[in-house]
């Protein structure tokens, strides 16, 4: 018998994540937007030009990060970073947390500090935390249509470059589990591995050389057909990969393999099809919606008087 789903699986947390490596993400984004970050010929001028040309003397002032919309709170722990990054003379107070469902309305985090720091640094912070809620969001839409028995609910690696940890913990937060942080913690194995490195070997001579060369990790088979099953089960295959398989014929793969192995389906799954395959006693559900066809949620700023 596999061991236990959970050890498959996990739910990126906020302490999973390397603060250096946001802080990087973090000065990139301030760099785009103050110096053109990006661009082969520089400005010759650099800063926040349109708050410098302000007369005004500086004053503390306080402003709401307001929902507009309901939606799945992600990414507010990354404001103190955001905000230390314009040089830390302002400060936050988050009155959400992270995974939490909020109302429209509902006010995400209150800042307070030098007028000029806040008014830099506002669309950065508004890009991260619409970017990671709209993923949320999404994830906490996908979770309920797939109910809650036992078939989790995967992201995969189709995610935004240098954003992947950021994003796979917004799934977390939204109620998904990570699946394959990236190729270094699982072997996953498909026809075009062997058919691109010219291998002699068949899928399942494949497996059985995985599971000699990489006794730590799981060994996955992608399947396109249902004869590929008892073959790689045999050489030990730990997930079995059903690629865009119909509900029928995922029932039939799921009583073939008869818990030898994890199953998991994917490929052309969709928020309105997701319901017909929650019961069809899967394991798992991979999507990569969950990130690619999430839609930033609005989210405000709101000047306090």
């Amino acid at each position: 018998m596999p061991a236990p789903a959970d050890t498959l699986l996990k739910r990126l947390s906020w302490d999973d994540l390397d603060i250096a490596a946001l802080r990087k993400l973090i000065e990139l984004a301030r760099d785009e937007d103050l110096a053109g970050l990006g661009l082969r010929i520089k400005p010759r001028i650099t800063g926040d030009r349109s708050t410098a040309s302000l007369a005004t003397a500086p004053r503390q002032s306080s402003a709401d990060l307001v929902a507009r919309e309901p939606l799945v709170a992600c990414g507010l722990p990354l404001i103190p970073l955001i905000l230390s990054a314009y040089g830390g003379n302002a400060s936050v107070q988050l009155r959400a947390r992270d995974g939490r469902a909020v109302a429209k309305g509902d006010i995400l985090a209150t800042l307070s500090g030098d007028p000029r720091i806040l008014l830099s640094a506002e669309r950065v912070i508004l890009n991260f935390l619409q970017r990671l809620s709209g993923i949320s969001t999404q994830t906490h839409t996908y979770a309920v249509a797939l109910g809650e028995g036992r078939t989790r609910l995967l992201d995969t690696r189709k995610t935004t470059p240098g954003y992947r940890m950021l994003e796979k913990y917004a799934v977390a937060c939204g109620g998904g589990w990570n699946h394959r942080l990236g190729l270094f913690d699982r072997v996953m194995l498909k026809d075009n591995h062997l058919a691109l490195l010219g291998s002699a070997d068949d899928l399942a001579s494949a497996v059985a050389r995985a599971k000699k060369a990489a006794p730590d990790l799981a060994v996955e088979v992608e399947v396109d057909d249902i004869a590929q099953i008892q073959p790689v089960l045999a050489a030990g295959a730990d997930v079995i990969l059903l690629d865009n398989f119909t509900p029928a014929r995922i029932k039939k793969a799921v009583t073939l393999i008869a818990g030898r192995a994890f199953t998991e389906a994917s490929g052309g799954i969709t928020l309105k099809t997701l319901p017909r395959f929650a019961d069809l006693g899967l394991d798992f559900i991979s999507t990569g919606a969950l990130v690619h066809q999430s839609i930033w949620v609005d989210i405000g700023l709101d000047w306090r008087p």
